[in-house]
């Protein structure tokens, strides 16, 4: 496989309050990638700021973008070549780690979400997919960096029972309390300003506090913290599953 000197973005990618969301779009069937940039095209929300016909056209068009065209999130197939979906969200993750990755494919089954979760992926739709479950699903995204479809409720809840242990390489124990707290509201879906505004600290303080406890449990993002939390039992999963 190519290797890809992609330079790593220093700034912030990730801000609910700016006006349009940046997306990028990665998907070798020309009609429907085509498609898919008329129907985000049309929101008032959406910029796609850049498309490719693959993984390896997408990684050398982000290492030449203007930082203010730089995308938030980037939506991909599965099935492309020569770089496909599982190679591509691994070289994103390598030189892009606060870049955020939905993933849309036909092939939406158990095997193949369990693979996506464990590479960092923040969503997960199979393509036939409604409009509004879309938007919804990258409105989400920016916002708290996750989205389960009400198709993933299953899955998700399999993929914990079948390998609970697996998650971290320590037990809830081995959080503290405040630790504990700010991880209960990160799966309640606030932001790291309302969850400092809840806590009574900064919102500087939160996302230290949102670091740590990746590092600690070994996640990779907000959906493997939620695993963590399920597979753990600090949250309950219907009632967080429900919600989504």
């Amino acid at each position: 496989m190519e290797k890809h000197e992609a330079p790593r973005i220093p700034f912030n990618l990730h801000n609910p309050q700016t006006m349009t969301i940046k997306i990028a779009l990665a998907d070798d069937e020309e009609l429907f990638l085509e498609g898919l940039t008329r129907l985000l095209s049309v929101s008032k929300e959406i910029t796609v700021t850049t498309t490719a016909e693959d993984g390896t056209a997408l990684l050398r068009k982000l290492s030449e973008i203007e930082e203010g065209q730089f995308p938030e999130i980037v939506l991909a197939d599965i099935q492309m070549q020569p770089m496909n979906g599982f190679e591509l969200v691994e070289q994103l993750r390598k030189y892009y780690p606060d870049l955020r990755i939905i993933i849309l494919s036909s092939h939406y089954r158990n095997a193949v979400f369990g693979q996506m979760i464990k590479l960092g992926v923040s969503a997960f739709l199979p393509k036939n997919s409604t409009r509004e479950s879309l938007l919804n699903a990258i409105r989400s995204v920016h916002e708290t960096g996750v989205y389960f479809s009400p198709g993933d409720h299953r899955m998700l809840l399999e993929y914990v029972k079948d390998k609970p242990k697996k998650h971290s390489i320590i037990s809830s124990d081995e959080l503290s309390e405040r630790e504990i707290e700010v991880v209960k509201l990160i799966c309640s879906e606030l932001t790291n300003q309302e969850i400092g505004d809840k806590l009574y600290i900064s919102k500087r303080t939160v996302e230290s506090h949102r670091q740590r406890i990746l590092e600690k449990i070994g996640a990779r993002n907000t959906v493997g913290l939620v695993i963590y939390a399920i597979a753990h039992e600090i949250i309950p999963p219907s009632p967080y599953l429900g919600s989504v």
